[in-house]
């Protein structure tokens, strides 16, 4: 009876070992000096849970190399350099503006004259190069803006301070015959025969001192090397139309431009062009000065 209830109590231990696979120390006094019963839950087929496994390497070629994709970043993209507005050989009344303002910030000391030149290259360069801009030389649209919070819309003859400024309509008055007019509104002669402009220059007047005489007058001298007794200053070919009031080229408005004024004179600044006025215009001729 004894060894039945011992079987039997064996019998129950493993089963409940089966189900919970732990080590089974028995107590009975027949199992003393035994070693305990250690046994081994192999999962069954039915309500096991699978044991997770570790991810598996990518496999490796024989040099080491895996292969696995390599990952690559792809560089960023460079921004976009800024739009071109203007550069070198570029002309026209913008050009202009962007020497006015030049002069305004002390980078361009010449002009403006409505061309992009070498002068300006070079300021538009130093001023990008003050500022941490790339110093291309050319007037992109980030520099532009830069130049524009910096200065201020330059006026009329800030923009024409040495001459280029269109010329105004003629004065009824210059339609018919030889004809120097002179228009103090636009600061421009326009030589005329029968109503044709065969030439037009930039001209500068007295100033409210000295006053340039308006009206109709004719050319009653001219001086190819005239020298002025009043001031003793040179007057290269004067053309004297009211008195001591002459049609010259002026080497002052030549190097400053509308910076200055005459006393009282037609200046001119263009002395190739006066030279060849000088050649056309005959004693007689008419002059009209107007506004």
């Amino acid at each position: 009876m004894t060894m039945r209830r011992s079987l039997a109590v064996a019998a129950g231990t493993a089963a409940l070992v089966t189900v919970c696979g732990c080590t089974v120390q028995t107590t009975g006094a027949e199992d003393k000096g035994r070693p305990p019963v250690h046994i081994d839950v192999s999962p069954t087929a039915h309500g096991s849970r699978a044991t997770p496994t570790a991810p598996t390497a990518p496999a490796t070629r024989g040099d080491g190399a895996s292969d696995a994709a390599p990952t690559t970043s792809e560089p960023p993209e460079p921004p976009e350099p800024p739009p071109v507005l203007w550069s070198r050989g570029d002309t026209g009344r913008e050009v202009r503006e962007l020497q006015a303002r030049l002069r305004q910030v002390s980078w361009l000391f010449d002009g403006p004259t409505g061309t992009y030149d070498e002068a300006t290259e070079e300021a538009v360069s130093g001023f990008q190069g003050k500022r941490g801009l790339p110093q291309t030389g050319r007037t992109d649209a980030v520099t532009w803006e830069r130049l524009l919070g910096m200065t201020y819309e330059p006026g009329q003859w800030e923009l024409y301070l040495m001459g280029g400024q269109p010329a105004a309509e003629p004065d009824p008055r210059c339609l018919t015959g030889r004809v120097l007019c002179i228009d103090k509104t636009s600061r421009t002669l326009r030589w005329m025969i029968d109503g044709r402009t065969l030439s037009t220059m930039s001209v500068r007047f007295g100033s409210q001192y000295t006053p340039t005489r308006e009206g109709v007058f004719h050319v009653y001298w001219k001086s190819r090397r005239h020298v002025s007794t009043l001031y003793d200053s040179p007057m290269p070919y004067a053309m004297f139309f009211s008195g001591g009031q002459a049609v010259h080229y002026s080497s002052d408005f030549a190097a400053r431009g509308y910076a200055g004024a005459s006393h009282g004179c037609v200046n001119v600044r263009d002395e190739a062009a006066i030279a060849e006025l000088f050649a056309e215009v005959r004693n007689g001729d008419k002059v009209v000065v107007s506004w």
